[in-house]
């Protein structure tokens, strides 16, 4: 009865260190790290969209006839609401590159938005304005921030399910396929021309 004790123990012991040097729980743990920091970004984002009808209530109120800007900042915002990327499209290129395109357009009307608050010299002292526009800074920050963060996770979880053994793991078990990080829009590398 020793020898068998022994030998189900010795079974019980190697699969256990099997299992836990296999990745299995570490590229699980990585996965969900990649959905925390997509929420994180996801959440940023809302917030600039909420401040984005205030700050153009405000412009409004002081530069009406600035129709053109105002609509192109109410159209984009409104089709980056229309962009979702569930955590499960992550994987997705291209859903991910309109996201990004998306979010991109809105980053633009707004500093066109911002560029003929410099019009206004009423609207610029407006405290309204000033704390909107800091706000909003504070905003973009937060989302540079959740996109490193986010771009991390997604680096690790890469790594994870393509280093030995996990990579193992990964085609026997999981079948997780690579997320995609954000990466620079094309022309970024160029500064951006402001003319007043």
């Amino acid at each position: 009865m020793r020898p068998f004790f022994l030998l189900v123990f010795s079974l019980a012991m190697i699969t256990t260190s099997f299992i836990s040097g296999c990745g299995y729980n570490q590229i699980q743990r990585n996965e969900e790290s990649v959905f925390s920091a997509w929420a994180d970004v996801e959440a940023t984002y809302q917030r600039r969209a909420d401040l984005i009808p205030n700050l153009v209530e405000t412009v409004k109120a002081y530069a009406a006839h600035e129709r053109e800007v105002l609509e192109a900042v109410t159209v984009a915002r409104s089709r980056v609401s229309s962009i979702n990327i569930s955590s499960d499209k992550l994987t997705d290129p291209s859903t991910f590159q309109k996201f990004q395109q998306a979010q991109g357009e809105l980053s633009s009307a707004l500093s066109r938005l911002l560029a003929v608050s410099e019009r206004y010299p009423d609207l610029k002292a407006s405290q309204n304005f000033l704390d909107l526009q800091h706000q909003l800074e504070g905003t973009e920050n937060r989302i540079n921030v959740a996109r490193q963060r986010y771009n991390e996770a997604v680096r690790t979880f890469n790594t994870s399910i393509r280093t030995f053994p996990n990579n193992l793991t990964n085609r026997f078990l999981l079948h997780l396929e690579r997320k995609e990080p954000f990466e620079a829009e094309a022309g970024a590398e160029k500064a951006p021309r402001v003319k007043f």
